[in-house]
């Protein structure tokens, strides 16, 4: 697929939305990433951007980052190591399913939104609010 044809399918907004809903509901944050190249591995890749984008310097280690490469067809979620060890590898397996599941039936951003709402549900189970909280990383999508 094009990374046009992908990108302009996306609801950015509904998306941002679905970030903030999922964030009000934990100290825990969520990115999107989408990538303009194509990679042979997404986990790899996922990691490498969640280092780039600081996403290890969250107060809890509780950020998770949904990558997605549309010209690669393939995308992973990536969470820091105090949201991995609250739900271990079975739960972003499922996850990952129910994305692509979506993906493939060219829902992109409703794939990217169940994604969020999933993430959100487990940072808020393990990762409430704190009083004092701040948004700590940008809501926005990011791409490159």
């Amino acid at each position: 697929m094009k990374f046009t044809d992908f990108i302009g399918q996306l609801r950015h907004d509904d998306l941002v939305a679905a970030i903030r809903a999922a964030e009000q509901k934990t100290s825990g944050e969520i990115r999107i990433f989408i990538s303009h190249h194509k990679v042979a591995d997404p986990v790899a890749a996922a990691q490498a951007q969640f280092e780039r984008l600081g996403m290890t310097r969250t107060r809890h280690r509780n950020a998770v980052l949904i990558f997605v490469a549309p010209m690669s067809r393939k995308f992973a979620i990536h969470g820091d190591q105090g949201v991995h060890q609250k739900c271990g590898d079975a739960f972003w397996r499922s996850v990952a399913a129910e994305i692509s599941g979506h993906f493939g039936r060219s829902e992109f951003t409703a794939g990217i939104i169940h994604g969020i709402r999933q993430a959100g549900d487990l940072l808020a189970a393990h990762f409430p609010p704190q009083p004092g909280d701040t948004n700590e990383l940008p809501d926005q999508i990011v791409e490159g």
